[in-house]
């Protein structure tokens, strides 16, 4: 299964990629008409590389060269054997491009533009749907096979009772390549519109026993220049084999599985952080590097008011002053109070002697008007007897 992945990424980087691993690429289309998110939902466009075959025809056109077959300049045997043979020769060298298309496969005979919830349906194609030769694929898989290009994909795995809680877990491959998935185009015209309409599926298989603990289907995934990716990209092969069928399998290469945000399961949120790991320290949400992050704060050494730490009273005193200076306390000795005590005052002038001696008078404390020291006893006794 696969209903999200990440596309966080221009389209130019995407092209100098494949180029880089020796993929071709002949034509490509602006950065804008692809969606650059990192999370990709069905319904958006995103970046398919396929090769350059001709356009599916109408069903006029179709029926007028069926009228017409007499006058065809190859004859109809000569064409089943180099489809046969798979040369190449006839139809030129093969060209290979990048194109927007839109997420959920619309089959070219559809007359109106469908629901939401009956593209939600097409969004993927199992591979044992494709074994037989009936039903909706048999043209796509015949003529219309590509690679549907990503960073990962995001699956959610159900814990709880129930299976109520889901955790949304986030799939890329360990050499940190862009990711390609096999998938099928097609295109269609409404009876109502004159534009074309490019939209795509990815192909799913059993998971492999990496991820069998998240989901038990996975999409098919392929790796650089590859037989199998040459095979599937062949636009010579036009008739479906065992060979092709055998290329839809569980990836064998490294992956890479862990536990994103899950901010992720809202389809209009969008953050590179829900391609990284939720514990991880780049994580910003993280609530562990939050915590970390208070216990080395308190970990440093704190100044308590009004105390001033050495080395910052050194900064200061120097930007105030320039040069840090030694402060050597005074260290008081027997020998200079005994010589404080042994210092005579000078003389004294006239004035300044006549002004102390009005002071220490003017400064003498003055007597109550009528008031005498009380008698005492004795003399109590006297006064009693002369009176």
């Amino acid at each position: 299964m696969c209903g999200r992945y990440a596309l966080g990424v221009r389209l130019a980087y995407i092209q100098q990629q494949l180029q880089e691993r020796g993929m071709q690429v002949d034509e490509a289309p602006e950065d804008e008409e692809v969606r650059e998110t990192y999370n990709f939902a069905p319904g958006s466009f995103g970046a398919i590389y396929r090769a350059d075959v001709p356009e599916p025809k109408s069903r006029s056109e179709r029926d007028t060269e069926a009228g017409q077959e007499q006058n065809d300049n190859v004859p109809e045997q000569e064409e089943q054997v180099n489809e046969k043979s798979g040369d190449t020769t006839a139809m030129g060298q093969p060209k290979y491009k990048l194109q927007s298309m839109k997420w959920g496969l619309i089959p070219f005979w559809t007359k109106r533009q469908p629901d939401y919830g009956s593209m939600l349906r097409t969004i993927n194609c199992r591979d044992d749907s494709l074994i037989e030769n009936r039903g909706m694929w048999t043209t796509m898989k015949q003529r219309k096979r590509c690679l549907v290009i990503c960073q990962g994909f995001y699956e959610w795995l159900k814990k709880g009772p129930g299976g109520k809680e889901k955790v949304p877990h986030f799939v890329r491959r360990k050499d940190g390549d862009l990711m390609c998935f096999a998938g099928l185009w097609d295109c269609v015209k409404y009876e109502d519109s004159d534009q074309k309409l490019y939209t795509y599926t990815v192909i799913t298989t059993s998971s492999n026993s990496y991820l069998k603990f998240l989901h038990d289907r996975m999409p098919v995934i392929m790796d650089y220049g590859s037989e199998e990716m040459r095979t599937w990209l062949d636009p010579s092969r036009k008739t479906w084999s065992k060979e092709l069928q055998s290329i839809l399998k569980p990836y064998e290469g490294e992956l890479e599985c862990y536990p994103v945000s899950k901010e992720v399961g809202k389809v209009g949120n969008n953050s590179p952080d829900f391609i990284i790991p939720v514990n991880s320290k780049e994580n910003k949400s993280n609530i562990a590097n939050f915590f970390a992050h208070a216990k080395a704060k308190d970990a440093s050494p704190k100044k308590e008011p009004g105390i001033k730490v050495e080395g910052d009273e050194v900064k200061e005193h120097i930007a105030a002053h320039g040069t840090k200076r030694e402060y050597t306390p005074e260290i008081k000795s027997p020998d200079n109070e005994s010589k404080k005590q042994k210092v005579h005052p000078g003389p004294v002038s006239p004035s300044l002697q006549k002004f102390k001696t009005r002071s220490a008078t003017h400064n003498k404390p003055m007597k109550k008007a009528g008031a005498s020291k009380p008698p005492d006893g004795s003399q109590r006794i006297t006064n009693f007897f002369k009176k």
